[in-house]
């Protein structure tokens, strides 16, 4: 072990000063506590990123493809879309808005008609759905509600309710709909099982007073749904550009970018938490150098060199910080793996869309708060490691 290391080393420990030794203690702690902290906001942040994402692609297509005029001849389009590389599946919908009666009590919900051959295929809607029902079962007359519409209502399958179309029907047959609640599904998201519902697109196409080879557009699924901007181009290429078409990422824009936003300024608050905690590093290194100043001294006096009293006092607090980074991430990583695995925080879906405190650990996250940990401590080591080197074995035994 090189000599360097082994001061280092003796400085840690301290045996002999039960004062060196606390403060190289609360600066092992400070560090901890920083770390650990923006390991579990970071795995949180991330985790809502991840979760809302897995719920938004599992209820809506990863590409859609409408224009403002709805799409005729539909199943020729959707033949040229499948065709493209990288789409797994397409299949038309329609959306619109209705009211929903049920009793004393109406609400304006939106209204997606999908094709019940090929919607379990676009999107994940059947793992959603609750007694082992599936979207191929879906009649003409039937419909598929929310948990948190049925709650509101008090309905469950086989329940009776009234659509209401901003429109009059076929012929002007009237704008008033009965249809049979045939199933029920629970996204966890608050908005989407609040008010969405789902219907036979051929129904859709008789609320809206649509024409049968009419439709809002094509919803398209994706081998990789990270792919989707470069598969978007291949479909506009494909199609042409009288279409308007928009990956699940430019749907929710807005939402994604705020989300991005937030973690990144919670990084960088969080890692203040780290800085501040530097100072302790600093601090004791100083109190080090000052006690050690006879020591120093004699290592000078003796031949060692100024470049090696630096990088003893540089070691020494780099240890400092890398024991602390080591128990941040040690403790961080425990307490997300509590927070995951007992979902111990629940949370108001009505605010947060979901019912619990998502966690997800990223090797790129761990890396970056690690990395920026260790450059911290070693950049609080600069000036005392410094001040070590540059005193005189003179001025350093004068008053020993």
């Amino acid at each position: 072990m090189p000599y360097e290391f082994w001061i280092a080393y003796r400085y840690l420990i301290a045996k002999k000063d039960k004062f060196l030794l606390l403060i190289n203690w609360v600066s092992i702690l400070g560090i901890a506590i920083g770390v650990a902290a923006l390991i579990v906001v970071i795995g949180v942040m991330t985790g809502f990123d991840h979760d809302l994402k897995e719920k938004i692609v599992g209820t809506t297509a990863h590409i859609v493809v409408d224009r403002e005029s709805g799409i005729k001849d539909y199943a020729a389009l959707a033949v040229k879309i499948r065709q493209v590389k990288g789409v797994a599946a397409a299949a038309p919908f329609i959306n619109g808005n209705v009211f929903l009666e049920y009793g004393s009590r109406a609400s304006g919900l939106l209204l997606r008609g999908v094709d019940p051959a090929a919607e379990g295929v676009v999107t994940r809607i059947n793992a959603y759905l609750q007694d082992d029902y599936a979207v191929a079962q879906l009649g003409k007359d039937d419909v598929i509600i929310g948990r948190e519409l049925a709650r509101y209502y008090d309905l469950k399958p086989g329940d009776m309710i009234a659509l209401l179309s901003p429109v009059s029907g076929v012929a002007g047959a009237g704008w008033r709909y009965k249809l049979k609640v045939a199933a029920i599904f629970d996204s966890g998201m608050y908005d989407y099982d609040r008010n969405l519902i789902f219907v036979h697109y051929r129904k859709a196409q008789e609320i809206f007073s649509l024409p049968p080879e009419l439709v809002s557009g094509i919803a398209v699924k994706l081998d990789d749904v990270d792919a989707a901007p470069a598969v978007k181009e291949a479909i506009v290429k494909q199609i042409g550009f009288s279409y308007v078409v928009r990956t699940w990422i430019e749907q929710n824009v807005n939402f994604f970018a705020a989300l991005k936003l937030e973690k990144v300024a919670m990084f960088v608050i969080l890692i203040l938490i780290v800085l501040v905690a530097s100072f302790n590093i600093i601090s004791t290194l100083i109190v080090t150098v000052t006690t050690k100043t006879k020591d120093i001294g004699i290592l000078k006096a003796v031949g060692v060199p100024a470049a090696s009293i630096r990088r003893i006092f540089t070691i020494y607090g780099l240890t400092i910080g890398t024991f602390g980074t080591l128990l941040g991430l040690g403790g961080g990583m425990g307490l997300c793996f509590i927070l995951k695995e007992t979902e111990l925080i629940k949370l108001p879906q009505t605010v947060y869309y979901i019912d619990h405190l998502p966690v997800l650990i990223q090797f790129s996250d761990v890396f970056a708060i690690t990395a920026s940990a260790m450059l911290i401590s070693y950049l609080a080591t600069l000036y005392p490691s410094a001040r070590a080197a540059s005193l005189e074995p003179v001025e350093a035994l004068r008053y020993q």
